[in-house]
C-alpha cells in the first residue's frame, strides 16, 4: 500500500465479537465511517447517549495492564490492540463502537482487527493527512525503562529490547519500520503475554477472567507457555513494538520518527506521547 496523503476512513462498517480479557464477558466491537478530522472516537452504545471518547492521550486515565481511556462517565479499556491497527493501516477517522468497557481480546494479538479493517475497506477523503514528527530528541526514563524518539521524516521505526528473568529468549530485540505490509507480516500476529507470577496480582484485582493460553503467552521458570508454538522467536518483543504503535497514535494524528524503546511499558509509551503533543502544540505557535 502506498502512503496515502489524503485523510482515509474505512469505507463500510463491520463488526467482531469475542471474549474480553478482563472482564471476561462477552464483547462486540465495531468500525463506522466517520468525517474527516474525527480522529479515532470509541462510542460505547451500551449506556445512556451513547457517549464517546476520543482516543487521545489527553483522555488517558490509566496505563497499568493496558491503555484505558475515559471521558465522563464512559470508559474504554485495553484500546492499545485496536488502536494499534488502525495506526499501521492509515485510518485517519473512524468510529469504534462498542458494547461494554472492553473490546474482545481475540487471539490476544492485533490480526483481527486487522483483518476486519480490510474487510470494511478504506475511501480517502478531501482533507489532508495529518502528521507529526518531533522537532527534537524527546526521552522518559525511569528504572531501566527508556523511551527515546528522534526526528525521521520517511517513517515510523522501532527498535525495542525487552528482558525478563524467566523467559527463554532474553533479551529479545526487533528492529522494525512501520508500513501495512510489515505491520502485517511481522507485528500484527504478535501476541500478549504474561508472566506467571504476576497472575495471582491479576486474578486478586479482579482482572483476567477472559485469560487462557488461546489469548496469551505465560512466562514462567525458563519456559513461555502459549496455544501451538510460538509465530516469532522474538514474539513478546515484536508484541512490545504492536503496543508502542497503538499508544502513538494517541496523538491525534499518523507519525513519522525514530524511537528506540528499552523495556517499554503502556505507562511510559503514554508518558512520549504525552511529550509528542507537548512539542507539537509548542511547534505550532
Amino acid at each position: 500500500m502506498t502512503e496515502s496523503a489524503r485523510q482515509r476512513t474505512v469505507a463500510e462498517g463491520a463488526s467482531l465479537s469475542g471474549i474480553a480479557l478482563h472482564t471476561g464477558v462477552r464483547a462486540s466491537l465495531g468500525f463506522r465511517p466517520a468525517p474527516e478530522n474525527t480522529g479515532i472516537v470509541f462510542r460505547r452504545i451500551d449506556l445512556p447517549g451513547k457517549p464517546e471518547v476520543p482516543a487521545v492521550v489527553t483522555n488517558v486515565v490509566d496505563a497499568r495492564r493496558g491503555t484505558t481511556i475515559a471521558r465522563g462517565k464512559a470508559m474504554v479499556c485495553t484500546v492499545e490492540h485496536v488502536m494499534s491497527a488502525l495506526h499501521a493501516s492509515m485510518i485517519d477517522n473512524c468510529i469504534v463502537e462498542m458494547d461494554g468497557p472492553e473490546p474482545p481480546i481475540c487471539d490476544g494479538s492485533s490480526i483481527e482487527f486487522l483483518k476486519l479493517i480490510e474487510s470494511c475497506g478504506a475511501v480517502e477523503q478531501d482533507a489532508e493527512a495529518r502528521w507529526y514528527t518531533p522537532s527534537k530528541p524527546l526521552r522518559v526514563a525511569d528504572s531501566g525503562t527508556q523511551l527515546v524518539m528522534f526526528p525521521d521524516e520517511e517513517a515510523l521505526s522501532i527498535s525495542c529490547v525487552t528482558q525478563f528473568a524467566g523467559c527463554p529468549f532474553d533479551p529479545q530485540f526487533f528492529d522494525y519500520r512501520l508500513s501495512p505490509e510489515t505491520y502485517a507480516a511481522d507485528v500484527a500476529p504478535c501476541r500478549t503475554f504474561v508472566d506467571y507470577g504476576d497472575l495471582k496480582a491479576l486474578f486478586s484485582m479482579g482482572l483476567a477472567k477472559g485469560g487462557s493460553l488461546d489469548v496469551a503467552a505465560v512466562i514462567h521458570d525458563g519456559a513461555i507457555i502459549c496455544k501451538d508454538r510460538l509465530r516469532f522467536t522474538n514474539e513478546i518483543v515484536r508484541h512490545k513494538i504492536l503496543d508502542i504503535i497503538g499508544d502513538m497514535y494517541l496523538i491525534g494524528r499518523r507519525l513519522r520518527g525514530s524511537i528506540v524503546a528499552v523495556r517499554p511499558g503502556h505507562a511510559f509509551n503514554v508518558r512520549l506521547a504525552g511529550l509528542i503533543v507537548k512539542d507539537m502544540t509548542e511547534t505550532s505557535k
